[in-house]
């Protein structure tokens, strides 16, 4: 986890100008958007509201958020431009809180004045305290604002605190912790209408991971349930080899226009491994594995696989390669374990280091060959490589055995069966 941030007031973010990754402006903020959790865990920023050019207001997920600093938010990666509908469970803190009268036993009525949140890892935000102006007798009736601010944790103010009750909400704050497969197996008990409510509060990334954890029949038929724009941005936030697992499930014709709706990066990565065959290297792996250029240092490596949102899979090798860097790359040189790269000063080139005596699969291997690849040499990940000596992928063990399972394996975990009946 990397070094945790100081707390910004969320006042001082309102009209701050959201930029992308090439500087250009995107909006201004207008609100965050949190969501209570279980357990009396802090609440989660999930998102900016961001008004656009003619006072549309779209939202922006944290994960987006590259920093936020005192005169500008710059974010990365693509922008979803529909308009902003908040999901249940979720609260924006300057319209639905500021102002907010608060009533503390022993203490004097307030109002809340403001609230701070602070990165506490990598592009995750929690709320951790409130401002609370106290309520004279002049500003109970808005004449002014001349009580005094007291700073208060989150954890004392009712709203922010999240009660047991049976409600999407209280379930929404219970999914906000969990991991991905017990999300699903929340998914897979619910009933049709509550799991509609749920899928429709949950944001994209966290449906997406709970997808990929579902028996094939439920992702296909939830896929096909929601609305087709949310279903391409769920599919962009599946990995790759996974959405293109349930691409190939889907009628021809609604799988075409899902690709078509998608980022045309996401939908190409798809497509490429759509192209091979069934129970492949090629198949099985993911086209974003780590990978660094023949100048990158042991510490240029280390700081790729640090990466909160890498699987701990791919962050067990980094691949080098000449340039291009991005998959099929230009000519693979070879791959470093992590775990050689830990004894190694930091200055050191990664590129010699590399496992000489470690052979890239080629994408057409099969499951079987595939499979004696990982027993041979040990691994958790491994190069595909083609026949121009381009990398084109990594596959990592957990889709080997993904394959390598009954095709049933995942219902029968939903619903309890024991794994050692697994056959």
């Amino acid at each position: 986890m990397g070094p945790v941030s100081s707390s910004i007031f969320i006042s001082r973010t309102r009209g701050l100008p959201v930029l992308d990754a090439s500087g250009d402006p995107v909006g201004k903020v207008r609100d965050v958007v949190v969501q209570r959790r279980a357990n009396r865990r802090a609440p989660r920023a999930r998102g900016l509201v961001v008004e656009l050019m003619g006072r549309r207001r779209i939202f922006i997920p944290m994960n987006r958020v590259h920093a936020i600093d005192p005169t500008q938010v710059a974010i990365q990666g693509t922008v979803d431009t529909r308009a902003f509908q908040r999901r249940s469970g979720e609260q924006l803190v300057i319209d639905d809180l500021f102002d907010r009268r608060v009533d503390r036993p022993g203490q004097a009525p307030s109002r809340i004045h403001d609230v701070a949140m602070r990165e506490v890892r990598s592009r995750e935000w929690e709320l951790t305290q409130v401002a609370l102006r106290e309520v004279t007798p002049a500003s109970r009736f808005r004449i002014g604002r001349s009580g005094p601010v007291v700073q208060v944790p989150w954890s004392q103010i009712p709203e922010l605190v999240h009660t047991a009750e049976q409600s999407t909400d209280h379930l929404m704050a219970r999914l906000a912790d969990m991991k991905p497969a017990d999300i699903a197996r929340e998914l897979h008990d619910l009933p049709e209408k509550r799991l509609v409510e749920v899928v429709h509060a949950l944001d994209d990334e966290q449906l997406a991971n709970a997808i990929e954890e579902l028996p094939e029949d439920e992702q296909v038929a939830l896929i096909q349930a929601l609305e087709v724009e949310r279903a391409a941005d769920v599919l962009e936030e599946m990995d790759p080899d996974d959405a293109a697992d349930l691409i190939k499930e889907l009628p021809e014709a609604i799988a075409e226009d899902l690709l078509q709706r998608m980022e045309p990066d996401d939908a190409e990565d798809v497509r490429a491994l759509l192209a091979y065959d069934d129970f492949t290297a090629g198949a099985m792996m993911t086209p974003e594995p780590v990978i660094l250029g023949a100048d990158a240092t042991v510490a240029d490596a280390l700081a790729h696989v640090r990466a909160e949102d890498l699987s701990p899979a791919l962050a067990s090798m980094v691949f080098i390669c000449r340039s291009p860097l991005e998959t099929p790359t230009g000519r693979f040189l070879g791959a470093v374990h992590t775990q050689r790269l830990l004894r190694e000063p930091p200055s050191v080139l990664a590129a010699g280091l590399v496992d000489s005596g470690l052979e890239p699969m080629s994408p057409d291997d099969s499951l079987a060959e595939v499979s004696r690849f990982f027993a041979t040499y040990n691994l958790v990940v491994a190069p595909v490589v083609d026949g121009d000596g381009r990398l084109v992928g990594a596959v990592a063990v957990d889709d080997v055995l993904d394959h390598m399972l009954p095709e049933d394996w995942r219902g029968d975990q939903m619903d309890g069966t024991d794994p050692d009946e697994l056959s």
